[in-house]
């Protein structure tokens, strides 16, 4: 009997994915460690590999598959010695495999193109170089293993990736309908309604385009709206004097030059601070469960990354016992990672607090939902020039409002302050963050 090679759940929240790109084609041997194919999660492309030896002998989802569901049957492989694609048929499907959507449809999926470059690029990117007349041996791939992605076709043509998603989306829209809540007022217009003809007259719905949802986009709605409905936020606020932390990280940052090292980001300090805040309160590192308060006895910290198909949350494992120089190389690098979607599932699951930094697009204050089961989420603004008194003059200081979303079943009020304090304490004390 042929091996069955099935999506597997690689997160616990996971429960679909799109395929991305066969490795191996039918009649071709496999060997354990081989990549069979690439698929696309809700947080990064993940390589799936062979554990098993054999000939690949039938693929039942082919690329560009949408919202193929976690233990769909993928494809087949015949063990050594047994009928290769060529020599006999493929057994029956089992009939209860998950059945796949009518995305996943053969026909509906771009045929995989030849070898070199073309072979490994995303069906996305195949179809988009097609329609600009861009030959794909000529763009240089940002993917894992050099795969070309959209981004780099966009960037081949010049076009900035927004613009082009939305020039390709404008192409593919369809006609729209005026809904019928406005239709009683073309009927106004020509005598048929006299009581709406004494209203305000509508135009018609403005002309529109859709891009369509990708796999993170859609999963990342749908844990934070039940997350919004179903935990009770409570929201905290503190404003910290950060004057003697950008001095220390100045500092900091020209010793950096001399030696040749990177720079160190207010985001880096921030992340420090907060883990310390967490060690030093541990009863806000928590999460709430039906039968128990989880307690934890490490302290993971999640940091905000927004990427081109959504928001990312990679985590710095034992945040509080690293110094700033390897968190912050960590930090670069779980970033720049995210950013291309090269994520390993364990390096964003999990996490005891979450840290949210919109600073650098000028945000003073930010209030964000909580992404569970973790019970906080910091919201950071910008650092910026404020009048604040002291010893009764106005004086000027450098000001950064930090906010605190928490569960209200896992906390209370009196703990989410005692760990802003805490976080405070930390960034207007900054060489406490050295030791």
């Amino acid at each position: 009997m042929p091996i069955e090679i099935r999506l597997p759940e690689l997160s616990a929240s996971m429960t679909e994915a799109t395929v991305l790109v066969w490795r191996k084609r039918p009649g071709e041997a496999v060997k354990p460690g081989d990549v069979l194919v690439e698929i696309e999660t809700d947080k990064s492309a993940v390589e799936l590999e062979a554990s098993d030896e054999g000939t690949l002998l039938e693929i039942l989802v082919q690329e560009g598959a949408e919202r193929v569901p976690v233990g769909a049957l993928l494809a087949l492989l015949a063990r050594p010695g047994e009928a290769s694609a060529t020599g006999a048929s493929p057994p029956a499907r089992e009939s209860q495999s998950p059945a796949l959507p009518a995305t996943a449809a053969a026909s509906e999926i771009p045929a995989a193109a030849g070898s070199g470059r073309a072979a490994h690029a995303t069906p996305l990117a195949r179809r988009m170089a097609e329609q600009a007349g861009i030959a794909l041996d000529s763009i240089r791939g940002s993917g894992a293993g050099g795969r070309i992605m959209k981004c780099d076709v966009e960037a081949a043509r010049g076009m900035p990736p927004l613009a082009a998603a939305l020039a390709e989306a404008t192409r593919a829209a369809p006609q729209t309908e005026v809904p019928p809540v406005l239709s009683r007022f073309a009927r106004a217009r020509s005598g048929g309604d006299s009581a709406a003809r004494q209203g305000p007259e509508l135009a018609a719905e403005a002309p529109f385009h859709e891009v369509r949802h990708t796999l993170a986009r859609r999963t990342q709605a749908a844990r934070l709206a039940e997350s919004k409905r179903t935990v009770p936020h409570f929201y905290l606020t503190v404003d910290c004097e950060l004057d003697a932390l950008i001095a220390l990280r100045e500092q900091l940052n020209q010793r950096s030059a001399r030696e040749g090292e990177p720079r160190f980001s207010v985001n880096d300090l921030v992340v420090r601070a907060a883990a310390l805040a967490l060690r030093r309160v541990p009863a806000a590192n928590v999460s709430f469960t039906e039968d128990a308060l989880r307690i934890y006895d490490r302290v993971d910290v999640a940091v905000a990354v927004a990427t081109d198909s959504g928001l990312v949350t990679p985590i710095v494992r034992d945040a509080d016992r690293k110094g700033l120089a390897d968190l912050s190389r960590e930090l670069r690098d779980l970033g720049e990672r995210a950013r291309e979607r090269r994520l390993r599932p364990e390096e964003y699951q999990g996490g005891t607090l979450t840290v949210s930094n919109l600073g650098m697009y000028g945000v003073q204050s930010l209030l964000p939902i909580l992404n569970p089961p973790q019970s906080c989420i910091l919201g950071v603004g910008a650092a910026e020039p404020r009048p604040v008194a002291r010893d009764g003059a106005v004086v000027v200081r450098t000001i950064m409002t930090c906010s605190l979303s928490a569960d209200h079943r896992a906390l209370d009020g009196a703990t989410g302050a005692e760990l802003l304090t805490a976080l405070r304490r930390g960034l207007e004390d900054p060489l406490s963050l050295l030791l």
